[in-house]
């Protein structure tokens, strides 16, 4: 009986978002609002010159693709059951195996709000799981520890080597984050200074011996 609830537990889905779509829908919720006042009053200003049909179409054009965004990216999520990620998506929902991958990386985004993610590739498919997000004055955003233990987790059933290596890292970062380390002392950070010093603008790929180096 305790197997079976260890087993339920370790494929127990934990949301992997970096930042819960939770705290953005009081903002699109506005949004969404705002788009369809904008579309209201642009059909009502065209239909001074157009008849009522055109200027209701008008309006839907303008208030109809960023009401679709606000929904479209209300429903994204990232959940993680075991090894395999869930990504849902506005039209169902795409599952990939950690166990199963045969190219996993660490991409950084240098920019002053820099973005450090875990790339996953099982076959032609590729998912990205965003980990940390730092500014250029030292502050930012990391995924939360129980995300972080998870993916370690899974990580270590791969038989890649490049993911173990990930997986160290992120062992690391939780280690950093328990003893509360300040961010030089935390790997995903070292990430992208590294990158940033690279002085480049487009993704860079840390290379095996630069994720070893991460303490």
């Amino acid at each position: 009986m305790d197997g079976q609830s260890g087993q339920s537990a370790a494929t127990q889905p934990v949301g992997i978002d970096l930042v819960a779509p939770e705290v953005f829908a009081p903002m699109l919720r506005r949004l969404a609002l705002a788009a369809v006042g904008v579309g209201v009053g642009a059909a009502l200003l065209s239909a001074v010159w157009l008849s009522w049909l055109y200027a209701i179409l008008i309006g839907l054009a303008v208030a109809v693709p960023t009401i679709g965004y606000v929904f479209a990216f209300g429903r994204r999520r990232l959940w993680l059951s075991g090894t395999v990620i869930r990504a849902h998506r506005l039209f169902g929902e795409r599952a990939m195996d950690l166990a199963d991958a045969t190219g996993v990386q660490l991409l950084v985004y240098p920019a002053r709000l820099s973005r450090i993610v875990l790339r996953v590739i099982v076959g032609g498919d590729t998912q990205s799981v965003p980990l940390a997000m730092y500014t250029d004055v030292g502050s930012g955003r990391e995924l939360h520890l129980l995300g972080l233990r998870k993916l370690a987790d899974a990580l270590a059933a791969s038989e890649l080597a490049a993911a173990v290596a990930i997986s160290d890292v992120l062992v690391r970062q939780l280690r950093a984050e328990a003893r509360d380390a300040g961010l030089d002392e935390r790997p995903l950070y070292q990430a992208v200074r590294t990158a940033r010093s690279k002085d480049g603008v487009s993704p860079v790929v840390l290379t095996d011996s630069e994720v070893a180096a991460l303490s």
